[in-house]
């Protein structure tokens, strides 16, 4: 089985299965996806993504501010953790520091000192639910690796979702308690450094992911992303380390409970006997 650890579900294209989001589930569980981790990006997303999960056994949520998003009053660290705990939140994000858009079109996003400030907040308010966080970081590596070294706790850590940095930032992250997670970037002909990292980083370390609808992988490159295009990117992950699928699928399904611990009790009794083989269930 595989679980698609980053998708937005609230947010498909019209286009993917006819924008019927039942039918784009079902077509990724017909290829082994059980498990979908659906991300809020504002706090305002959340009751909408909670919906989603109330309707489907095998999709759990996140809460958080995307660092990009421009909201009309930015939530305090008490406000983060209400929606987090009301709507039953397995992570706080995504959350984290983009800089990237500063040099194009800063008045379309928010300034550093906000996004800095933001990021903040949830990171606290993570450690203070013990819940891990799922980071977005472009442009800003040194910043991000200082604040998580503060303001997290590694025995909760979290997740770089998406990642796009190099062996050297995947390592420090992994150092601090964070899982790395490679999304369909991984499949493009142009991502040999990212490949690098799918080589390295410790496959007890790894999480696959869509970040859907956004970067479908190859050979769908140029449509909407849906989760069940989350199986090419363990059959990459598995090509660049020489193993098999199944050995890829297990281990990121596994690493994502042992990260996600809220989401446990929504396993399958399927899955529950993978988590037993691999120690995390009894």
């Amino acid at each position: 089985m595989f679980v698609d650890s980053h998708c937005h579900l609230d947010r498909l294209d019209p286009a993917t299965h006819d924008g019927d989001l039942a039918a784009t589930l079902a077509a990724a569980r017909a290829r082994g996806v059980k498990q979908f981790l659906a991300i809020g990006v504002t706090l305002e997303d959340v009751p909408g993504v909670a919906a989603i999960a109330r309707e489907h056994d095998d999709v759990v949520i996140s809460a958080g501010v995307h660092p990009l998003h421009l909201v009309d009053e930015e939530p305090d660290v008490e406000a983060i953790m209400a929606v987090a705990d009301r709507y039953g939140a397995v992570a706080i994000g995504e959350c984290g520091l983009d800089y990237h858009y500063l040099r194009k079109a800063p008045e379309k996003v928010p300034s550093q000192e906000v996004q800095r400030e933001r990021f903040r907040r949830q990171l606290i308010a993570a450690t203070e639910l013990e819940l891990p966080v799922i980071i977005h970081t472009r442009e800003a590596r040194d910043e991000t690796l200082e604040m998580i070294r503060e303001y997290t706790d590694p025995a909760i850590g979290g997740v770089f979702h998406c990642f796009t940095e190099d062996l050297e930032m995947a390592r420090e992250a992994v150092r601090h308690g964070f899982y790395i997670s490679l999304s369909g970037i991984l499949t493009f002909h142009s991502a040999r450094a990212l490949r690098e990292v799918a080589r390295q980083v410790p496959l007890d370390r790894l999480l696959i992911e869509t970040d859907s609808p956004y970067l479908a992988p190859v050979p769908h490159r140029g449509k909407p992303n849906e989760p069940a295009f989350v199986v090419e990117v363990a059959e990459c992950l598995a090509a660049e380390r020489g193993i098999s699928v199944e050995e890829v699928a297990m281990q990121t399904s596994a690493n994502f409970y042992r990260l996600f611990r809220a989401a446990m009790p929504e396993v399958s009794e399927e899955m529950r006997g993978i988590l037993k083989g691999a120690g995390l269930v009894t």
